[in-house]
This record gives structure tokens, C-alpha cells and sequence, in this order.
């Protein structure tokens, strides 16, 4: 069982090679069809290669490394088992699916007493993302929508992505009772329409702000390569990581299509829709925000797509939508957006 699930994780981490690097080898950086670093523990160096593009298995695989200096050589699970200092292979895989996004494995479904099994979705599931915004309302007049609104997003027609649920389960650990607190439920939903996955962003009783849990945002289902859409991408799309991130300068920019990633890392591994032309990241200014960046603008230049970075004032978008208002951000963006863009949707 854990050599078939280690398998199958390293062909998963291997299709997004870079992606891990980025996220567990920042110390270095790309090199062709290479992300060179000194050794498996992230140092500063250039004895280490990790290949970023390769079959799935065999000889030559994408994410399979080999450090010249000592002789070591491995695949990317070992990259997060070394960076993390992990011993067990279950803490591993539990990183790994954590970056991947995947939900656990499924348990042995559990038998009725016909000695039929259960066609339940799993917890994590994607068809249980699907069953959850089924269940969901739409954000008008709730919490989501007073949630957004003390966060100056006011504009919030196009969201149909965005869902309300009045008592959403929370459970900060396996071994603890489940809450049931107002939450966002956003669809994470493929280049097709399809959905995938669900965010979810716990709220105060009086939707003020984020509850105050350990951890107010949780994902479920598939996200690697998806995310949370606003709009119909033809030529053009912006694509940034927070959902309010993303919102923010849709406030001036609201014909435009955009897609939250939800992370760093998912941002840098999106798939890119067959009609796009350019691509307009929303730069977080922080490390990970940069690294995500710089991906993008390496895949999308060797797929044709012209890639702008918009980059905030302040640390984040919504950060300067609230400090400075909707005119101010308005003013900062026109400047940063390719003329055409700025005609067609700043200007209309």
C-alpha cells in the first residue's frame, strides 16, 4: 500500500516538478530543463539538479535529482522528507498531499449489513466540494457578503463561484468535536467548468472577520491547476492567489476575467486556457508571491502568452483598496496595464 501511494505521489509531484522546487528548494533557481541548488536540505549552491521535465517514471522522470558532490540521487518526495527534516513516510505523504491538495486516501469503504458497500463521497472529496456548494447559498445579503463589504469589495456581481453556508463543520484536528460556524464556500473549478474543490473561510458570528480558529481557511477536492474563477478567460486573465487578493482589483476592473489560485504554489502551476494571450499576475510582495511570478512568466513565455506582473503599494491588493480606496487603485493599476487592457476594461 505505501509503495503503490509513494508512487503515485512522486508521478503527481513530478508533473508540477518546478512548482516543488520553488516551494521546498527556494535556495535555488531554474537552469533550462533544470532547477539546480546546493543539496537535498534547500543550501545555497549548484551541485544538486532536479529535472523539471521527463516521463512520469523510469529512467530520465520528471523530479528525479542527483547531487554531483556527494552521489545522493532521489526523487521529490525525499526533497520534502530532507527540507522538512520528516523521518516517517506518512508525515511525507500527509506534506505532500497537503501541497498537492489531494485529499487523504480513501478508507476501505465501510459495509452495509447486505454486505454492500457505501457509495458515500469521502470526506476531502471532490464530490463532497460538490455536495457542500450544493448546499450553500448564494453570498447576497448574508455574512459573505457583509465579510466582504469590511474589506471595501463591494462590487460583487459576476460571483456566482461564491457561496454562503450558515453552519459549516470545523473540526481543528481529527481528535477534536466539530464546530458549525458561518463560512465562505468558494467552487475550485477546472479550465472546463467542472468543478473540482471547495474553499472554505470560517467567519465571526457577526461576519466582521475571519473567525478566530487556528486555521479560518481550509480547501477540499483537486485544486492543483484550478482555482476560483470570476468571469469567462478569452485572451486575457489576471490570476493572483487570495480570493480578496483577486476581488480587490476587480472593484475597478470588472469585466475582466480573473481566477484566485488560493496559494502560491497552485498559482505558479495553473493551466493556461487554449485561447490565452496574456497574463496578468497579481504580484503579494513577499518571497512566495515573487517565486509564483517568476514560474509563471517562465511557462507562459515558453507557451507563447505575454505574462504583466501588477504589483500592489502596499503588501497586497486589498490591503491598498482599503487603505487608499478604489480611486487610488484605480490610478496605480492604469499605469501598469497594457494599453489595450486599459481601453477596453479600465476605460469603458
Amino acid at each position: 500500500m505505501a509503495r503503490h501511494d509513494a508512487s503515485e505521489l512522486a508521478s503527481r509531484l513530478g508533473r508540477n516538478a518546478e512548482a516543488v522546487c520553488r516551494h521546498y528548494l527556494s535556495s535555488g533557481r531554474r537552469a533550462g530543463r533544470y532547477w539546480v541548488v546546493g543539496d537535498v536540505q534547500n543550501s545555497p549552491g549548484r551541485s544538486m539538479f532536479v529535472r523539471l521535465t521527463g516521463p512520469e517514471s523510469g529512467k530520465g522522470a520528471a523530479g528525479k535529482w542527483t547531487d554531483s558532490a556527494t552521489g545522493e540521487h532521489g526523487d521529490l518526495l525525499d526533497v520534502i522528507r530532507e527540507t522538512l527534516g520528516l523521518t516517517d513516510f506518512k508525515d511525507v505523504a500527509e506534506e505532500a498531499r497537503r501541497f498537492l491538495s489531494l485529499p487523504h486516501p480513501e478508507p476501505e469503504k465501510a459495509r452495509t449489513p447486505t454486505g454492500r458497500t457505501s457509495s458515500r463521497a469521502s470526506s476531502g472529496s471532490p464530490e463532497a466540494a460538490r455536495r457542500l456548494f450544493a448546499m450553500s447559498q448564494p453570498i447576497g445579503g448574508t455574512l459573505a457578503e457583509a465579510y466582504f463589504r469590511n474589506r471595501g469589495i463591494t462590487a460583487l456581481h459576476g460571483t456566482a463561484s461564491l457561496r454562503f453556508h450558515p453552519r459549516c463543520y470545523y473540526r481543528p484536528d481529527d481528535h477534536a468535536p466539530r464546530q458549525m460556524l458561518p463560512a465562505i464556500v468558494a467552487a475550485v473549478t477546472d479550465l472546463a467548468g467542472r468543478q473540482t474543490g471547495a474553499h472554505r473561510t470560517w467567519l465571526a458570528p457577526d461576519g466582521a472577520a475571519k473567525a478566530d480558529v487556528e486555521t479560518p481557511r481550509r480547501a477540499m477536492g483537486d485544486l492543483l491547476w484550478h482555482g476560483v474563477r470570476f468571469g469567462v478567460t478569452g485572451e486575457v486573465l489576471v490570476a493572483g492567489e487570495g480570493i480578496e487578493t483577486v476581488l480587490s482589483p476587480r472593484q475597478v476592473l470588472p469585466h475582466m476575467p480573473m481566477m484566485a489560485a488560493l496559494s502560491a504554489a497552485h498559482l505558479a502551476a495553473i493551466l493556461f486556457p487554449p485561447a490565452l494571450r496574456r497574463l496578468y499576475v497579481l504580484r503579494d510582495r513577499d518571497p512566495a508571491g515573487d517565486n509564483a511570478r517568476d514560474s509563471l512568466i517562465a511557462r507562459a513565455a515558453s507557451a507563447g502568452i505575454e505574462v504583466v506582473a501588477l504589483s500592489p503599494v502596499r503588501g497586497d491588493f486589498n490591503e491598498d483598496l482599503r487603505e487608499s480606496g478604489a480611486d487610488a487603485l484605480r490610478v496605480a493599476l492604469a499605469g501598469q496595464l497594457h494599453p489595450d487592457d486599459r481601453a477596453r476594461f479600465l476605460e469603458a
